[in-house]
Formats: C-alpha cells, structure tokens, sequence
C-alpha cells in the first residue's frame, strides 16, 4: 500500500505528542518540556482519527465494489498487527514487575479481554494504563465492521447519518450526565476522588470516547461513498488544513479546564473534526501537509504502536538508572537520554516483534489472495476471480 507522507507526519507528531506529555512520570524534566506536554493527550485523539479513517476505507472498499466482506480476513490482519507487540509488552509489565512505571497493576485478563479501560481502579493499578486506548480501539475493530455491514446492506444515506449522529449526541448527552451527577458532587473534595471519577467513567471508557473514531470513519465513508466530496475537499487542502488548526486551537482553548463540563461534553467531538480535517488535508497529496515530508517522520509512524507501548516503561528504568548512576543529570541532558532510550526501546520492540509479524501477515494475505484467484475444478479463471 502506497504510503501518504502526510498521514505519515500526523502519527509521527501524535506518538511524539503523547510520549512528552507522559514525560510527567518522570518529574525530573517536566520543566523542560512542559510548553510542549500540557495538551499531549491528544495526540491520542489524532490516533483515533487516523484509525477511524484507516479501518474505515479497509470496510468500506470491498463494500463499495459490492463484494463480500471477509470479516475472517479482517480480523486475522488486525490479529498480526495488534497482539504480538502487545502481549510482548504485558507479558515485561506482568512478570518483571520492576519494568513498571507504577508498582500497582490491573489483573492480566482485564489487558487480554481487552477489558482494563472499563474496570481499572486508578488509585492502585496506574502501570501500563495507557493500553486503555488499545482497549477503545478493539472494541471499535471490533464492532465496526458489523455496523458497517448492517448500514449497507440497503444503503440509505440518511439512515447512516442518523447512526453516526446517535453516536456523537449520546456521547455528549452520556458524558454531561456523568459529570453533572458523578463529578460535580466531587468537585470539591481533596482526595483524588474527582479526578478518578473523570478518569475512570468519562476519559477511558469506549462508550464515551468513540468521538475521534467516528470522525475518522466520517471522512472514510465520505472518500467511499461521495468521491466528488473527497475530490472538493483535496482541492482546498490548504485551508482545510487551516481549518483544523483553528478547530484545534479552539478545542484547546475549551480544554484549558479538561475536566470542566464543557470540556467533557462538548470538547472530544470538537477536537476530532479538527483533527478530522488535518486527517483530511494529510490524506491527499494537493495541500502542503499532503506533501510535507520531514526527515524521520516515516520511521516514527512505522514504530508508533511499538513506542507507544513500551515508552513509559522505558522512561521508568532510565530514571532508575540515571538516580543511581547519573544523578547529577537534569533538564534537557536528563531529557536526551529519556529520548535516546525511548527510541531505542520502541526500535527494538518494532523489529524484533512488530515488524517480523507483519511480514507474516503480509505473506498470509499474498496465499490467501492467491488461493481466491485460483479456479476450482470446472470454473475458469475469470469467475474465480
């Protein structure tokens, strides 16, 4: 598959945005980095996006060309892609506790269920927490293709919008309900309660972080199902892409109070047509961020899902090792051996485990598309085909 250069840069800048942001588990160089890690969270969000618009155009093309969909072949390649690093990185969080960047840790099976970002007590079991996302988008892998499928087996456009707009309100109504009877009554309390409740039942759970997805499998349906919109829409690259830069500040105006009611209700979907719309000026080649190539940007993409995994554990045993070893080491010097380290631990994660698997699936998919064009006995070739 043709990679974009400007999808390339969007995750490139999302893993780098998330990786400083959690720079805050290790205190000694927040300072450094901290006009660059308040808003870093959504880099996630960017994630979600891009995944949303992916997964969306991989549904919605056989869909479109009126095949069967192959959910078999759908979730296998999802399997390759998604477990190998991952239970690689659960299996260092679960039997060396002393990879773990907190000493507490959720039960194994709530990670293989993919579970963990529905029950997770945030008091105790913060290590490996921010596989809490991993757990939204399963969930979305999931259950999108089924939705899809349903929604186009007579294909109604205002039977879609109807869904995707079910969607987006009742995730606004779900989570202005939960912080007006959950959080406002703990809004004064000091004892962490207030932050957990917003944490654990408004920013992990799938049900009410379904925002960034459904604006990705927005434009992957608009790509599918009305190319003369796409084509409309990457012939103003420029300003779309503007547009989700002021879309974006204005989200990040509104999240200068995250967990604010405004915030938590309104805020995830503005942010994510924001993003959207960056998504969308990246996804062609006509706008300058289609066609911004920065040196290193397709690596970062390429290694993402392993850097994401592994870079807390990794800044954990760098501060272990820099507090006995290298104590006098602050700032930006104690910042260039988190980064150094981090890559290092995300590039060896990737090509010892990542990358080996997608090879594998990439070798199925060639047998598999193989063997479909291969006639059974009495057909030609064309009708295999």
């Amino acid at each position: 598959m043709t990679r974009l250069p400007g999808l390339d840069l969007l995750r490139a800048f999302a893993v780098v945005w998330v990786m400083t942001f959690h720079a805050y588990i290790v205190w000694d160089i927040t300072d450094a980095v901290r006009p660059y890690w308040q808003f870093g969270w959504m880099g996630v969000d960017l994630f979600f996006v891009l995944s949303g618009y992916l997964i969306g155009s991989q549904v919605f093309k056989p869909l479109v060309r009126g095949t069967p969909m192959r959910l078999g072949d759908f979730y296998v390649r999802r399997a390759f892609r998604i477990f190998p690093a991952f239970l690689t990185v659960l299996a260092l969080y679960v039997w060396w506790p002393a990879f773990r960047e907190q000493p507490g840790m959720q039960p194994a099976w709530q990670f293989l269920t993919y579970t963990a970002n529905l029950l997770i007590d945030t008091r105790y079991n913060l290590a490996f927490s921010h596989a809490w996302s991993l757990c939204v988008e399963e969930h979305f892998y999931m259950l999108f293709p089924l939705l899809a499928w349903w929604l186009t087996r007579r294909r109604s456009f205002h039977k879609t919008i109807a869904a995707f707009l079910a969607i987006l309100l009742g995730g606004i109504v779900l989570r202005s309900l939960i912080w007006i009877y959950g959080m406002q009554p703990l809004q004064h309390t000091d004892d962490g309660s207030y932050g957990r409740m917003f944490i654990e039942h408004i920013y992990y759970p799938s049900y009410s972080r379904l925002d960034g997805l459904l604006a990705g499998v927005a434009l992957a349906a608009i790509q599918a199902w009305r190319p003369a919109w796409w084509d409309r829409l990457q012939a103003q690259g420029n300003r779309v892409a503007l547009a989700g830069l002021v879309v974006v500040a204005a989200a990040m105006a509104i999240f200068t109070d995250r967990t604010g009611l405004i915030a938590t209700s309104v805020g995830y979907p503005l942010l994510s047509v924001g993003l959207a719309l960056l998504v969308c000026a990246g996804a062609g080649t006509r706008s300058w961020l289609g066609r911004c190539r920065v040196p290193g940007a397709r690596w970062l993409a390429l290694a993402s899902y392993s850097l994401y995994l592994s870079h807390k554990a990794v800044y954990h045993l760098v501060q272990q090792g820099l507090a006995q070893y290298a104590p006098q080491l602050h700032g930006w010097a104690a910042f260039a051996c988190y980064a150094v380290a981090t890559l290092a631990g995300g590039a060896l994660l990737h090509y010892l485990v990542e990358r080996p698997f997608l090879r594998v699936r990439d070798i199925w998919a060639e047998l598999r598309a193989r063997a479909a064009l291969t006639p059974a006995p009495g057909e030609t070739r064309e009708e295999a085909a």
